[in-house]
């Protein structure tokens, strides 16, 4: 097995080792194997009780707080396990420095992941922390309550229980994201022409309630994704991308984002797609599979999000992923979902978007059905065709976004996207 993210091989005892005990402590966990290369081969350990009496010796020493491990020694191969779990009070700092992994490398957090995890280590988010303004008021928040709710006007009280404000500590960042005076980055949105070069229109929604930038960011959607048409004596409204898809990635990106990345979410709008991009990666703990399978759910920003709830915006199971990915179902083009360590992008394609496909690409689009996940060798041997020419579909049908890799190298499988 190749290092990862949660796996380090030592092929001997230094103190470099003890930056990943910091790393996995402040993060997900995970193993660190003495006496394997970098290269995966087992070399041993010798002296087994020495060994392990130093690296508990060295982490109990060097590692403040003391992290929760377990030592195991597999006497096969005389190799050494050495089991961290992800801690309770972050950080966990070696030489008063914080470390996380990185793929198979152990790097220094920086400011912002620092200032999150002593956040973490109180049991805090950044929304729960006071707001620099406490002279906020929530005029739009109360219209919003007013006309969902029937809730004539926010005082004081409804704000303690939506855990916006406290007698100790006044207001805090939630309730200024959902205040009339939010001074935090908004929404960014452009709509393109033919190349990112020519802006045909461009707003930007910020320094108002959270609720009304999304609201008007639904409202420029609606003024170039959405058309009347007429069914038999009515008109009904009709859209060229998903409504139900575009508002679950829209409140997706705001409560779900980082709110202390200095950034905004950022719509860009163009005749065939809409594209979402959300500050700040997948929360601590969910993993690629989990996010895109919507079977976790894990709320970065909980106060913001039970505003949301309420006002009927989002629902509490995490089901967002989920909606989006239905409302295509019927669609040829599916949604596409990129996600990287500081951010996350949502594309979600026209329904008009066209595609033409060659024969042998729609014959491997057909066959690649029904939830199947296929290497190239088992679509060549299926299509009867050489190595050759069945990579050169199945690129096709990726760069169109028709068919999505999983894994890498010899191991990449694909799958309907």
């Amino acid at each position: 097995m190749k290092e990862h993210k949660r796996l380090e091989y030592k092929r001997e005892i230094t103190d470099s080792f003890l930056k990943t005990v910091s790393a996995f402590a402040n993060y997900d966990g995970g193993d660190i194997v003495f006496g394997i290369s970098d290269t995966g081969q087992k070399v041993g350990i010798k002296n087994i009780d020495d060994t392990c009496l130093a690296i508990e010796n060295k982490i109990n020493d060097s590692v403040a707080p003391k992290p929760d491990f377990t030592l195991s020694v597999k006497e096969k191969d005389s190799t050494i396990v050495l089991h961290v779990d992800k801690g309770f009070h972050p950080p966990y700092y070696y030489k008063k420095k914080a470390y996380k992994r990185n793929d198979t490398s152990t790097v220094e957090v920086d400011t912002f992941e620092l200032k999150r995890l002593i956040l973490a280590g109180e049991n805090l988010n950044f929304e729960d922390i006071p707001s620099r303004n406490q002279e906020l008021t929530f005029q739009y928040l109360s219209q919003k309550f007013e006309s969902v709710l029937r809730i004539e006007k926010i005082d004081i009280n409804i704000l303690k229980t939506l855990n916006l404000f406290t007698e100790n500590k006044g207001f805090n960042v939630a309730a200024e994201l959902l205040s009339d005076q939010n001074s935090f980055r908004g929404v960014d949105v452009a709509r393109f022409g033919e190349t990112m070069d020519v802006f045909l229109d461009r707003a930007t929604f910020e320094n108002a309630s959270l609720v009304e930038i999304f609201d008007e960011t639904i409202k420029k959607f609606e003024t170039y994704y959405s058309y009347e048409k007429v069914v038999g004596a009515t008109r009904e409204k009709t859209y060229t991308i998903p409504y139900t898809a575009f508002r679950e990635a829209l409140a997706n990106a705001l409560v779900h984002r980082h709110w202390d990345i200095d950034a905004r979410v950022r719509v860009s709008m163009f005749d065939d797609r809409v594209e979402i991009v959300s500050p700040g990666g997948l929360p601590d703990g969910m993993s690629k599979e989990e996010y895109l399978h919507g079977k976790v759910s894990v709320f970065r920003n909980p106060i913001v999000s039970n505003v949301f709830f309420r006002l009927g915006i989002i629902e509490t199971f995490g089901t967002g992923i989920i909606k989006i990915k239905q409302a295509y179902e019927q669609l040829k083009l599916k949604p596409q979902f990129d996600l990287y360590e500081n951010s996350i992008t949502i594309i979600l394609p026209t329904r008009n978007a066209q595609v033409t496909l060659t024969p042998d690409e729609q014959k491997v689009f057909e066959y690649v059905s029904g939830g199947k996940v296929l290497s190239s060798s088992e679509i060549a041997t299926a299509m009867g065709w050489s190595k050759g020419k069945t990579i050169q579909v199945i690129k096709a049908l990726v760069a169109s976004r028709l068919l999505k890799a999983e894994g890498s190298g010899r191991g990449t499988k694909y799958r309907n996207a």
